[in-house]
């Protein structure tokens, strides 16, 4: 007997209710458009929906509801109608813990289908947070759905996120869910819904049998053709909602004989379904005056989508130094965070390149600990067992140059080291700003001090001094 299957999947739309700026590579250069909003993916997944009718699944890997003002100013309970008109079947989580695991429950509660996690334990009791699988039935096919959350919330993200609980790999736990669902639910598929990023769910599918397709999250690729690893087929779908993976499945015995995958721009050109069109209107509108309100102007494009250096973090870093007269700024390496292309910069682009809004914070650090806080980031974001990834990308920099052989082993990656245009004294006292969380963390440096200061007011005020540039400047280069 055959059967067809598609699937449809959204990763990483980090909040972002509408249509918005996205870069696209051109050849040898970025083009700004504009793309995404829950609207325009709700109108793809219903076109999919009512061409099938039946044997459509669709999935959202995590990462939703924290990234821009409504979503992180409501603890993301604004997001929850809009996410239920969309009708996914499962989601697992990685962003959503930001508000603290009992905020989290209390969204997830209000979801009309399930939060999946293996890798989630109550610290007290062992026992699972939310439910590890669900059985999907479409169109005469039982479809076992295991999700994994991210496990970098207990090891990198500030304590808030995972008080009370804990998290582990999932793929110690992983192939009893799968012999759980093959043997006594007897499902004709397996599909893990994951947010651990592209590196390790290639390595978590080498040595885990049994995935028929892994949904994939965390590391913003952009996959246009599937990895098939170990007979598990691997999409991933960029970010911000601006992208949408379609995965068509023929399946015979038990087993996907054939394969057929679209990654679909969520593009201007998709005409918005009407109802979830009003319901982000009535998110949005309460926040349009304020959000919409001109700042200033950037005369470079700003994004994320570099890994050494961004010139979104530029931006940042450059308004922190102002704030601060120190002498080096950090930021964490964020990936989220809509371009802004050159032009006018609104307060909504500030509140997107830093929805935390954390204060802004000074310490004072040794060139031995800088070295060594840089050595340790860089392990995180390449560690060569992927399983030791903890990205992010690479610590955003700016007052300090490293030179950097990636390949090398941990600890041994950096060659040269220059502050304020000097080589690195290792017994030199430093002053560094950095947003407060994840710029520096708390195990460097001495004598912190949080200002009477937060990220999005600096940018403003930094704005304010006339049109600036970001451009990319060399912090961290590879060499």
């Amino acid at each position: 007997m055959t059967d067809h299957l598609t699937l449809l999947q959204m990763n990483d739309s980090h909040g972002y209710l509408e249509l918005h700026p996205e870069l696209f590579w051109a050849g040898g250069r970025a083009e700004y458009r504009m793309a995404g909003g829950y609207a325009r993916i709700a109108a793809l997944i219903d076109e999919v929906r009512d061409a099938r009718r039946e044997g459509v699944l669709a999935f959202d890997c995590g990462d939703t509801i924290h990234g821009t003002y409504p979503a992180v100013r409501s603890e993301g309970e604004a997001l929850v109608p809009v996410l239920n008109a969309l009708g996914f079947d499962a989601m697992t989580a990685h962003w959503e813990f930001a508000y603290g695991p009992e905020q989290f429950r209390k969204v997830a509660r209000d979801l009309d289908y399930p939060v999946l996690a293996i890798n989630c334990y109550d610290a007290t009791t062992n026992g699972l947070v939310f439910p590890p699988y669900t059985v999907c039935e479409t169109d005469g096919l039982q479809v076992g759905v295991i999700g994994i959350a991210a496990t970098i919330v207990g090891k990198v993200m500030p304590p808030s996120f995972s008080k009370g609980i804990r998290f582990s790999l999932g793929n110690a736990e992983l192939p009893g869910y799968i012999a759980r669902l093959r043997d006594d639910e007897g499902v004709d598929l397996v599909v893990v819904v994951s947010h651990l990023g592209f590196p390790q769910e290639v390595k978590l599918a080498q040595e885990v049998d049994g995935i028929d397709v892994l949904l994939s999250g965390h590391t913003h690729n952009r996959l246009f053709e599937p990895a098939l690893v170990n007979n598990t087929i691997i999409i991933q779908s960029g970010c911000h909602g601006s992208f949408l993976g379609r995965l068509d499945l023929t399946v015979e015995n038990r087993r996907v004989t054939k394969f057929d995958h679209e990654l679909i721009v969520v593009g201007e050109a998709v005409r918005p379904d009407p109802g979830v069109e009003e319901m982000v209107g009535k998110v949005m509108d309460p926040h349009r005056e304020r959000l919409s309100r001109v700042v200033g102007e950037t005369r470079t494009g700003l994004n994320r989508n570099t890994v050494l250096e961004a010139t979104m973090d530029n931006l940042l870093l450059q308004a922190l130094l102002s704030a601060t007269g120190a002498d080096m700024a950090f930021s964490n390496g964020w990936r989220y965070g809509a371009p802004v292309p050159p032009g006018p910069v609104t307060v909504n682009d500030l509140w997107n390149i830093i929805p935390t809004n954390p204060p802004v914070s000074m310490v004072e650090i040794t060139g031995r600990e800088l070295r060594a806080m840089m050595e340790e980031n860089l392990e995180r974001t390449f560690a060569r067992d992927p399983y030791n990834q903890m990205g992010g990308y690479v610590k955003r920099c700016m007052g300090v140059n490293l030179y950097c052989k990636l390949e090398n082993p941990p600890g041994f990656r950096i060659q040269e080291f220059f502050a304020g245009g000097e080589r690195l004294d290792p017994d030199a006292v430093y002053r560094a700003a950095f947003v407060t969380g994840q710029g520096v963390p708390a195990n460097y440096g001495a004598n912190r001090e949080d200002l009477d200061l937060r990220a999005v007011e600096a940018l403003e005020r930094y704005l304010a001094g006339g049109p600036v540039s970001a451009d990319l400047r060399g912090s961290v280069v590879a060499i």
